[in-house]
């Protein structure tokens, strides 16, 4: 391959990559490389920064394989350089630097509330209702108590409705704060501008020294980024070892998430609460909110007609009156039971999972390996009580969304407990053949009942 070949191959990959990437990502992450030197060898690249180039080979090795010089252990044989600051982009930096300092501009790193989600409109019910409490007292007094508060579950369930909540009351109650909502999406991207335009000083001032409640939406995403990962924890400790208020969701629970043991601690410092599956009573009353305010009539009998049918989640309820609503308004036609079947079919689930508890796994765990109930709940560490207990463990860890305090305190456990048994009976399972069987004919006795 020749050097003008090599050159050329590069454009090729960019050309490539641009059509599965958005403008945004291809601005922020390809544009910026800058083609040095090249050989019938390899290719010299000159990047704005190492998550550049970490970016680059993470999500795009096997590609560029495909286009220039491979090495003979299958790597790309590509050399990087960092772009150094020109003069004039110090002097930039410089001027920046002393404006922030004697200037109050808007930072550009503020993020807007949603205006739609308060507490006042979020519908209470039992899976939610110590989230919200929790979340009320920080919004009351930040700083001061569940610091950091972890809120984690599954998707559509309200989670980002109580983060914005938070921000709306502790702005309104305390003025003189400085509130930051953001998805860990934007605060990757903001990283990144920042790094190519030689401003990081101004954002690492701007989260670790002006906010004082950091509100971070789908801190998951944050998984398998360590540069980005270090940084967020080095602005995390930053702000907990000031007292300022940090507040996190995910979809999982921290012990879950693929991050580092440090980021982990770190994140259950505070108090890690779960936010459940709302359950009927609450999903009618979400349905009938939403149809108030979408001037829909919708009766109480429909209302529970559809809860009944659709459980997983907020997201598919408000779907659901949107649907209805748009229904009834196009055909001109009140609502009947009829009416939402057929307007709501697709959106049907006629076979809804009831939640398992740790009482019916322990019940099936104790059948199988003919152990008492009690014994698995109690101190007893013979072999023939500790390993269904582990079994149990695992599976409540496996089959029930709540987090490790919640299923410990169920066990009497501490949650590292649990975490030790669920990785101890993952081993086993991988080399012993009549464990799997024990548990799969477990697992089938928990769904049958």
């Amino acid at each position: 391959m020749l050097a003008t070949d090599t050159r050329q191959a590069w454009i090729e990959f960019l050309e490539f990559v641009k059509k599965r990437l958005s403008p945004t990502a291809f601005g922020n992450w390809l544009a910026p490389i800058q083609v040095i030197e090249t050989s019938d060898e390899w290719l010299h690249l000159e990047v704005p920064n190492v998550f550049v180039k970490e970016y680059l080979l993470s999500n795009f090795k096997k590609d560029l394989c495909s286009f220039v010089p491979v090495g003979s252990d299958g790597e790309p044989l590509i050399r990087f350089s960092i772009a150094p600051l020109s003069k004039s982009q110090e002097k930039n930096v410089k001027v920046e630097l002393q404006e922030s300092l004697f200037t109050s501009q808007p930072s550009p790193f503020e993020v807007e509330l949603n205006p739609n989600y308060r507490f006042d409109n979020f519908i209470e019910g039992p899976t939610n209702q110590f989230v919200k409490s929790a979340a009320m007292g920080i919004a009351k007094q930040p700083g001061h108590s569940y610091n950091p508060l972890f809120i984690h579950g599954g998707v559509g369930l309200g989670k980002t409705h109580i983060l914005h909540s938070i921000g709306h009351f502790a702005r309104e109650k305390h003025k003189k704060l400085k509130v930051q909502c953001i998805t860990t999406e934007q605060f990757i991207n903001d990283l990144v501008d920042s790094l190519r335009n030689k401003s990081v000083d101004r954002m690492k001032r701007f989260y670790r020294q002006d906010v004082d409640v950091l509100l971070v939406d789908d801190i998951q995403f944050l998984q398998n980024r360590l540069n980005f990962e270090e940084e967020f924890c080095n602005t995390f400790e930053a702000l907990i070892n000031q007292k300022k208020q940090i507040v996190i969701t995910s979809d999982k629970p921290p012990a879950q998430l693929k991050l580092s043991e440090r980021m982990i601690a770190r994140m259950e410092w505070g108090l890690v609460a779960h936010m459940g599956i709302p359950e009927l009573e609450t999903r009618v009353a979400i349905l009938q909110y939403k149809a108030k305010l979408k001037g829909l009539d919708l009766p109480s009998k429909l209302a529970f007609y559809i809860a009944e049918h659709i459980f997983n989640n907020v997201r598919q309820l408000e779907g659901a009156v949107n649907r209805l609503s748009a229904t009834s308004r196009l055909l001109n036609l009140s609502l009947t039971e009829e009416i939402v079947e057929q307007a709501l079919k697709e959106m049907f689930q006629h076979n809804p999972h009831k939640r398992i508890s740790v009482e019916q796994i322990l019940k099936s765990v104790a059948a199988v390996f003919e152990v008492k109930i009690s014994d698995l709940k109690g101190t007893v560490r013979t072999k023939e009580v500790a390993l269904p207990r582990q079994v149990a463990m695992y599976l409540a860890c496996k089959l029930i969304n709540d987090s490790l305090q919640m299923l410990g305190v169920s066990f009497g456990k501490t949650h590292s407990t649990l975490l030790h048994a669920r990785k101890t009976i993952e081993k086993k399972l991988a080399e012993d053949e009549l464990l799997r069987r024990q548990v799969g004919i477990i697992e089938k006795n928990i769904h049958m009942d």
